[in-house]
């Protein structure tokens, strides 16, 4: 398949692409012409690379997981390592998340006089929600 084609069945721009071959992620079996060709496996390890993305892995550790063979090689340990990560993770949101909801239904007259507003706010500058990443717009 030509990267156009991949591109169009992948949903990945053609410069990710080229970024993932650069990278070791993926790999071209040659050119017609001036373009890339891609092997029909290519679109499960873009598949595979989404999931690791999607679970917060790094482009290094999903290059690890997919090795150089056609065959991903998949570290158990790691997986759990990760799903122990999102736990906290999700501890975290929890928190924030029913935090936020007693702010915003809080009838103390100030935030600041709401003692689990201020606990929150405690949480937050000695670091116990770090790892929560923000959206900057």
């Amino acid at each position: 398949m030509e990267i156009s084609q991949v591109a169009k069945k992948s949903g990945v721009s053609a410069s990710t692409l080229r970024f993932y071959e650069e990278k070791g992620l993926i790999k071209s079996i040659g050119r017609q012409g001036i373009r890339r060709v891609f092997s029909s496996n290519v679109l499960e390890r873009l598949e595979l690379i989404a999931l690791g993305r999607a679970a917060g892995f790094s482009l290094e550790e999903i290059a690890g997981i997919l090795g150089t063979d056609a065959k991903p090689d998949i570290d158990r340990d790691l997986l759990l390592k990760k799903a122990n990560e999102l736990d906290e993770t999700i501890k975290k949101l929890e928190a924030m998340r029913d935090g936020l909801h007693h702010a915003a239904a809080c009838t103390a007259p100030s935030h600041l006089e709401c003692p689990r507003f201020r606990r929150l706010m405690n949480l937050a500058s000695t670091g116990a929600l770090k790892g929560l990443k923000t959206s900057k717009k």
